[in-house]
């Protein structure tokens, strides 16, 4: 479904992306790993085609979804092809109620404003409150709405969990189990890695802009230099 080969790309004269590799098939759930910096969101974001709009620039490789070349085009058109971002840090608009963010970018299929907040309950208590008054689950929780509402095929979720309680990181690893029963591919970036290895098919690991390590959870349970060397802080 989606493929990427040996990207390269960077922010005014810095190059972060030297040589990044990873596929993710239909029906996978496949992860990006790395320390902080290593290039993981400028990973995401030139998948996305959001580099130009970051004063980013793509410098090399391809991406491709679905069979499609992608490299270059602009978000919009990226995202029409069946690609759904949750971005790091939310994102959602501040000042439009939850409804509003849910509905300002859907799509049709099979996810509603209705299945939405049946997945997410706590979303339909407070279906008519502004987003900026929301806590910081209900915001990622908005945001993982929003994003299934436009009904990709291909979901890619930034730092899934960061900085929420642990009830609430609870709630959104069971989410993304049903979602992953339910045959939804995504690409997912988080640092807990024992809730990563149990729900994901396949991990990638980055170090310095570079693809360093790609295997399953059973390998990368078995490959301590791997966790030592690329992930451990």
């Amino acid at each position: 479904m989606l493929a990427v080969k040996h990207l390269a790309a960077g922010y005014g004269e810095s190059q972060v992306l030297f040589d990044v590799s990873l596929e993710v098939g239909a029906g996978e759930v496949v992860t990006l790993l790395g320390r902080n910096g290593m290039g993981k969101t400028t990973t995401v974001r030139a998948v996305m085609g959001l580099l130009p709009s970051q004063g980013g620039r793509l410098l090399g490789g391809s991406v491709a979804f679905r069979g499609q070349a992608v490299a270059g085009w602009p978000a919009h058109k990226v995202a029409r092809l069946g690609l759904g971002l949750v971005p790091e840090g939310r994102q959602i608009f501040p000042t439009l109620t939850v409804e509003e963010n849910l509905t300002a970018t859907a799509r049709l299929g099979r996810w509603t404003l209705a299945e939405v907040v049946r997945l997410f309950p706590r979303l339909a208590e407070r279906r008519r409150h502004a987003g900026a008054n929301l806590s910081g689950g209900e915001q990622q929780m908005l945001a993982i709405g929003r994003a299934l509402m436009t009904n990709p095929a291909l979901l890619i979720l930034d730092e899934a969990t960061e900085g929420l309680a642990p009830l609430i990181r609870a709630e959104i690893w069971a989410v993304l189990a049903r979602l992953k029963a339910e045959g939804q591919a995504i690409l997912l970036i988080d640092k807990n890695l024992a809730a990563v290895m149990r729900l994901a098919n396949r991990h990638v690991v980055l170090e310095k802009g570079r693809t360093v390590w790609q295997g399953d959870s059973a390998e990368l349970a078995r490959s301590p230099e791997v966790l030592e060397g690329y992930l451990h802080v």
